[in-house]
This record gives structure tokens, sequence and C-alpha cells, in this order.
């Protein structure tokens, strides 16, 4: 099914990223990805290792003359967001990844592409399989659950590696040399509450927020995407003083790094209200919709009458709950005062469910300064424990501190301007990359990040250009031949 992508160049790079898109490989349960990897050093003949928490490694020796270059490692990670539309009937666990050339882009059928960071996988599979580039000694690291956790960066021992400088390959811009990264925690407030029975004089409702584009909740948080969980929370806020809604089932959102695509709400609202309870939260859908119909012209929002649910949620909690949803912060807290156009801060209010006397509310907050982040998490902690939930913090992670002083960095910016023309931007970015994590067991190590031109990542809209990978994929190569000598 995906021939054409085989036939596109280089083809040595799609090739090995048809390959891997054949395994299913989501976040925490990789091992048929894990054991692929084992299998794919194995059979090259290459000294390959698998560490205690399921990190690959592969090391190849130097190329002939080669010898007296730096070391190197190169990484990326095997894992890959899961999202899909929802009219896609798709098992990410065990089906391989549908994908279609689309003009000068690779798409999948309705589902992530898992370019994001699979062409970096992929790149670095063909330069170990390759018997004819130039290279220093290689050791390819390929990191579990980036996506989820970082936890395999964050399990990967020190000792293990010996290289100098690392390349990562999970940067979406091809114009762009990364040099530093935002860190991350997860915020969940989660609380119970008691169920009631519904009344006899009230009628069930379903509303429905879907078909916005969704996206990366670090590098796309900015740009006026709708959060599907708080565009939920606007129509049914103040729903009980002027209909006498009730919440029984809220379903929002999915992966905590992406930002909301969908949310449904069954409610129960009195019967006596119906007509004026369609004409205002239809009026209200359309308000929405104007504001965001620039970001997001397929946006919609649709009302229907449903069977009247059993239980509805208890009225004081249900009060809180709507208003600390409409309080927490969404999107960008902060900007960069010393980085231009760099977001400093942000929050996604990721997934939200409200189901059989349970609240859960996960979040993702990014920040590029600790204090900063720790204020926002805080700031989130507070909206939710007025309201009676117990907020738990998780998964913390570093950013990774731009060193603009880095020998890597000078090469890279020569070698890009020499075949381009032109100086690369190099910048930090509000994404999670694994680069901080690693830096804590190998503190000497030189890092870099870059990467070919991916849209729409972590969501089914997430594509990759042909054209700018073709550019990348020469740019790998002409660095592999500039790794100065040790």
């Amino acid at each position: 099914m995906n021939t054409e992508i085989r036939q596109l160049e280089p083809r040595e790079l799609w090739n090995k990223f048809a390959d891997l898109n054949a395994i299913p490989r989501p976040s925490k349960k990789e091992e048929g990805v894990i054991a692929f990897m084992k299998n794919f050093g194995k059979n090259l003949g290459l000294e390959t290792i698998v560490d205690a928490v399921g990190n690959v490694i592969i090391k190849k020796p130097a190329s002939p003359g080669m010898e007296n270059r730096t070391t190197i490692v190169m990484q990326s990670h095997l894992d890959m967001v899961h999202q899909k539309n929802n009219d896609t009937v798709f098992d990410f666990e065990n089906q391989g990844i549908e994908m279609y050339v689309d003009g000068d882009w690779v798409r999948a059928k309705g589902t992530t592409l898992g370019a994001d960071n699979g062409l970096g996988v992929a790149t670095i599979m063909a330069v170990l399989e390759s018997s004819t580039i130039q290279h220093p000694a290689i050791e390819a690291l390929f990191t579990i659950d980036e996506e989820t956790g970082m936890t395999g960066a964050k399990g990967l021992k020190g000792g293990l590696l010996e290289g100098k400088i690392l390349l990562n390959l999970d940067t979406e811009e091809d114009d762009e040399i990364g040099v530093g990264c935002a860190g991350g925690i997860d915020v969940t407030a989660t609380r119970t509450y008691n169920e009631e029975e519904t009344p006899e004089f009230k009628i069930g409702f379903s509303i429905e927020v879907k078909g916005l584009q969704g996206g990366h909740s670090g590098m796309q948080i900015h740009e006026g995407l709708g959060n599907a969980n708080k565009i939920m929370n606007r129509l049914l806020f103040d729903g009980f003083e002027n209909f006498g809604l009730r919440i029984s089932e809220i379903d929002g959102g999915s992966l905590r790094n992406a930002i909301p695509r969908e949310s449904k709400a069954i409610v129960a609202i009195d019967a006596i209200h119906e007509n004026t309870f369609l004409a205002e939260i239809n009026d209200h859908a359309e308000i929405i919709k104007s504001e965001l119909k620039t970001m997001e012209p397929d946006l919609k929002i649709e009302v229907s009458k449903v069977e009247t649910p059993e239980f509805i949620m208890d009225l004081g909690v249900q009060e809180g709950f709507t208003r600390a949803m409409y309080a927490a912060q969404n999107g960008v807290y902060r900007m960069s005062a010393d980085i231009p156009d760099l977001v400093e801060t942000s929050n996604n209010i990721a997934k939200v469910v409200v189901k059989e006397g349970e609240i859960y509310v996960g979040c993702l907050t990014r920040s590029s300064v600790e204090s900063s982040k720790t204020d926002l998490a805080n700031t989130l902690r507070s909206t939710f424990e007025l309201t009676g939930c117990e907020v738990e913090f998780s998964g913390d992670y570093p950013g990774w501190t731009p060193n603009m002083k880095s020998p890597i960095l000078k090469v890279l910016s020569k070698i890009y301007k020499d075949m381009n023309g032109e100086e690369a931007h190099v910048a930090a970015c509000h994404a999670g990359l694994e680069c901080g994590i690693l830096g804590q067991n190998y503190p000497e190590m030189d890092m870099i990040s870059f990467g070919p031109t991916i849209k729409g990542a972590h969501s089914p809209d997430e594509r990759a250009q042909i054209s700018s990978a073709q550019k990348y994929w020469k740019f790998v190569l002409e660095i592999l031949k500039q790794i100065p000598a040790k």
C-alpha cells in the first residue's frame, strides 16, 4: 500500500520510513518496534544493545579514513503520537500506517503519519545500513516513550555512550537549528462527586464539538487553534441558570501533548426550556465559530436530542467544575523576554472526562524557565483545588538551556549557509526535546537538533514535505563528512 512512498527520493530514507511505519509503535507499547530495531542492528552485524528501559543503541565504526573524527550520537525516538479522525476506523496497536503522496507532501489516511520522529529514525537506519556514506564512529540512540513522558531518555544511564556530539533529529523546520527547548510537567486534577437520579421533567441532549485541527501542544500552542475542552465548557457554562442544564457525561480530548480536537457531552435540561435551549445554544455556537473561522473553518458544534440520561452530576460540583474550567489557563501564559517570538510558558488542557461520579482533567504545562513552569502549575493547582479537586504533578522533565557558543552549532551553521546561501534560523523551541534530559547524565556532550519540515504533528493532518526531506538528507550527509577531529 506504500509502494509510491518507496519510489520517492532519497529512496534510502523513504524506504526505511516505510519499513518503520509498517510496525505499530504507540507510546508505552513499543515492544514490537524495539524488537524490530534490535533485529535491524543484529542483521547488519553491528553491536546492538537494548538497555533496561527499552532504549536501543546500535554502534557502527567509522568509515575508512574517518577514524580520527569525534564519535557522534545520532538520536531519535521510536514512539509516535496516535491520533485519528473520528470517522476513521484504525487499530494503531495492530495496523501499519497507510501513507500516500499529496503533491509535495506525504500524508496518512485519516491518522497521524509518524514522521515525528519516524523520519529521524529512518535517517539513522539508512546511515547505519549504507556502505558508501562517509561518517565518523556512530552510536545510534533510539529512545522510547518520548511522547508520553520521555521515560526512555530519563532511564538512559550514564556510561553507555562515548560520543561527544549528539545530533537530535526531532526538529520540524528544515531551516532551523535547535539549541534549546521547553521542559514540562503534567498537571492532573481529579475528584469524585455524587450522582443524582435525573428528575422526570428533564430531557436529554448530546452536544458535540468536532472538526478542529488539533496539533502539537507545544509548537502550535500560540497559533490560536481551538481547544475542544474549553469550547465545550463555554457551551455548558451558566446552563443551569438558563435551562436547568445538568451534566451527565463529558469526554473531551485524548493525548496530553495534542491540542484537543473533539469533545462530547450528554446533558439533561428542563423540558419546558427545550426550544429556548436549542435557539440559544445554536446562537452561542455560531458566535464561537465566527470567532475561530480563520483558524478553524471546519469547526462543527452539533446538538441533538437523545434519551434522557439516568444520572446527573451533583449541582454544587457541576457549578464549581465549570467555573474552574473557565478560569484554568489554556494557551500561552508568557512569551520569552530574551528570545524573540518564543513562547516561554504555556498550558494545554488536554483531556477532560466526567463520568460515573468521577472528574478527570489532564494538562501539560510547558516552559523554558523552571520557575515559570512551577508558577503556572501552581496557578492551575490553585484553580482546581478551589473547587475540591485533588491535584497531582507528575512527569516533570527539564528544558534544554541554549548554548550559543556550542562548537557543533558553528559547524552546522556554516554547512547550512554554504549549502543554501543563507543563514539557518538558530532557535530554541517550545516543544519538549530529549536533549535536556539526556544532558543530565551526559553533561559534557555537545548537542544540536535539526530535521525536515513536518506540519501538523500530533494530529491527523500531520504531513512531511518531500522536497524538504531531500534538502535535509543532503544536509545530514554533509554534516557527517564534516564532523571535526577528536
